[in-house]
C-alpha cells in the first residue's frame, strides 16, 4: 500500500510517530482527503509547560502601503530574557496562526518545543494584511485576497512588503524586545498567498531572513508568482532554508468556472517546480506532499515537525560536564 505522503528522506522520522494531524481549511470547507490530518500533542497545552504571553492586537500603520493599518500580535515565550537576543519568527495572516482553537495553534507549539529545547527561544509575530479605513480587518471568518490589501501585499514579487517588515515592523518590535539581528535567527512563514509572501521577503532581503515555511504556497499567476522557479534557476543561490508543504489535490489549474487547464494556476505543479528549482540550485530545502486540498489541515498538523527541521541546528552548548542545556527549559524566577 502506497504512503499518502511523499517526503524527503532527511525529514525527521518523528513525524511518522505523531500521526498525520489536522486543521481546518483556508476556506471553511474541507474535503475528506483533508480530514485524515489530525492535530497531535505538540499542538496542545500541557500541565507544567510554561506558556508564553500574547500581546495585542497592536496596530501598525504603513508608509509603504499608504492609508492602511493592520493588526499584529506578539508571542513572548516564558523563557524570554531581555538580556539575551531572542530569535524571531513572523507569520502572515497572523490571526489564523495565532488562534489556539484553530488550524495551527502556534503558541502551544512554541510553548512545547521551546520547553523541550527543540527550537530556540523565539518571539513570534502574527501579522495581518493591511486594509484601508473602508476595508475589513482579516479574521478567521473572513480572510482572503478579495477583502482588503492581501492580494497586493502578499502576491506581488517586488520588495514593498519586505520594506514594511524590515523598515516599519522590525523597528516597532525592537523598541520593546531584544531581537537577534543575525538572519540565521530569523524565520518567516505563511499559507497560500501568505506563503509566497514569506518567500518573497526572504528572497528580497536575505540579509534579514534565512528561514521560510511555505504551506500550500501560491506560486501561481495571481500576480506573476509562477515565474519563481525560473527566477530561482537564473539567480545566484541565496542563503535561504525552506520547507514547503502542499497537497496533491490543491487547486489544479482551473479557475473562475473555466474548464481549460492553465499550468500557471496549478498550485501543486508549481510547488513541485519550486522544489526542483531550489534543489538544483543547492538550497537547503525540504518538502512534503500530502493528499489534501487547498487546506490548512496538513500544514497545521505538520507545523511542530517543520519547526524542528527549520531550527534543527540552532547554536547551543553540548558539554558532558554541564547538563544545564539538557534539562527541560523552565524559566528562572
Amino acid at each position: 500500500m502506497k504512503n499518502l505522503f511523499q517526503f524527503r528522506r532527511r525529514f525527521s522520522p518523528i513525524f511518522t510517530l505523531i500521526g498525520f494531524s489536522a486543521l481546518a481549511a483556508l476556506t471553511s470547507l474541507a474535503a475528506p482527503t483533508d480530514d485524515v490530518y489530525l492535530l497531535g500533542p505538540d499542538s496542545a497545552p500541557h500541565p507544567g509547560v510554561p506558556q508564553g504571553k500574547i500581546v495585542g492586537p497592536l496596530t501598525l500603520a504603513s508608509e509603504v502601503f499608504t492609508n492602511t493599518t493592520r493588526h499584529y500580535w506578539v508571542y513572548v515565550p516564558a523563557q524570554y530574557d531581555p538580556v539575551k537576543p531572542a530569535c524571531l519568527m513572523i507569520f502572515q495572516d497572523g490571526h489564523a496562526f495565532l488562534n489556539t482553537n484553530g488550524e495551527y495553534r502556534t503558541p502551544y507549539v512554541f510553548d512545547n518545543l521551546i520547553y523541550r529545547r527543540e527550537m530556540p527561544v523565539t518571539i513570534g509575530i502574527f501579522i495581518n494584511p493591511g486594509h484601508t479605513p473602508e476595508q475589513p480587518e482579516s479574521s478567521d471568518k473572513n480572510w482572503g485576497d478579495g477583502i482588503n490589501g492581501r492580494a497586493t501585499e502578499y502576491n506581488e514579487l517586488n520588495d514593498n512588503y519586505a520594506k514594511l517588515i524590515v523598515n516599519e515592523l522590525l523597528p516597532a518590535l525592537e523598541k520593546d524586545y531584544n531581537i537577534s539581528k543575525n538572519p540565521d535567527d530569523r524565520a518567516i512563514a505563511g499559507a497560500s498567498s501568505g506563503a509566497i509572501c514569506a518567500f518573497t521577503v526572504a528572497w528580497q532581503r536575505p540579509d534579514q531572513f534565512h528561514k521560510v515555511i511555505s504551506n500550500i504556497g501560491s506560486f501561481t499567476n495571481i500576480r506573476g508568482g509562477h515565474v519563481y522557479p525560473d527566477l530561482i534557476l537564473a539567480s545566484e543561490r541565496k542563503p535561504i532554508r525552506i520547507f514547503l508543504q502542499d497537497g496533491l489535490n490543491d487547486n489544479r489549474g482551473t479557475r473562475h468556472g473555466k474548464s481549460d487547464y492553465d499550468p500557471k494556476w496549478d498550485w501543486h505543479a508549481q510547488n513541485i517546480k519550486m522544489v526542483a528549482a531550489l534543489t538544483e540550485k543547492g538550497y537547503d530545502v525540504n518538502y512534503c506532499w500530502g493528499i489534501g486540498t487547498h487546506s490548512n489541515k496538513q500544514g497545521g498538523a505538520m507545523l511542530p515537525e517543520m519547526l524542528r527541521w527549520l531550527w534543527r541546528d540552532y547554536p547551543r552548548p553540548d558539554d558532558p560536564q554541564d547538563d544545564s542545556n539538557r534539562k527541560l527549559f523552565v524559566p528562572a524566577n
